[in-house]
């Protein structure tokens, strides 16, 4: 194999494993640009779909729907089944980015774990044991941390980024009914509350 298979191979197999950020891998996002078509070829095979922002500098795979009259093929991208608090962590994650978007300024949005904490408490049912909700939430954000939309800074271990990955996630749609789903939080909340009372 040629180096340049081997590093079109490697590049495939990293979108394959997840997203590919420009700014880690700066070398498979070059290969990427080179080869987008031939990408775009082998993965339509699969029954995927590549999702290239190249001005947030990110790419991953995404199932595609089948058109009218082609076999639906297997899932190869599972979905994930996110509970209820980690949702809500990821709604005002990206309603936050929105926010921070708007201000201008650093493009990236930087956030202490404190900060996170603050998002989510208005939607945490209230006189719970504030030891154990901290602890869930640091629990749920350690898992949106896994999912790839917060990355721990380097060094600073109660700070975090949020990935603009999550704007192809939580798309425009799924915010314009934001404020039906926090009502909705809101009586998730205030229901667990009465359940406990």
């Amino acid at each position: 194999m040629s180096e340049e298979e081997g590093a079109f191979s490697a590049m495939l197999i990293t979108l394959f494993k997840g997203v590919l950020y420009k700014d880690q891998n700066p070398r498979y996002w070059q290969v990427l640009h080179d080869h987008q078509a031939r990408v775009r070829d082998h993965v339509a095979v699969l029954g995927l779909e590549l999702l290239l922002d190249e001005a947030e500098g990110h790419a991953c795979l995404r199932q595609r729907a089948p058109a009218e009259g082609e076999p639906e093929l297997p899932r190869l991208v599972p979905r994930r089944q996110l509970s209820y608090p980690v949702s809500l962590l990821l709604a005002l994650l990206r309603k936050k980015l929105v926010e921070h978007d708007a201000g201008g300024g650093d493009p990236r949005l930087i956030l202490s774990r404190e900060q996170i904490v603050e998002l989510i408490r208005v939607f945490l049912p209230a006189g719970a044991n504030e030891a154990k909700l901290v602890d869930r939430v640091h629990a749920d954000i350690n898992k949106v941390v896994e999912l790839g939309f917060l990355r721990r800074l380097r060094g600073q271990d109660n700070h975090y980024e949020v990935r603009r990955i999550i704007k192809g996630y939580v798309d425009a749609q799924w915010l314009a009914e934001f404020d039906q789903r926090l009502a909705d939080y809101r009586e998730h909340a205030d229901s667990a509350t009465g359940a406990e009372g």
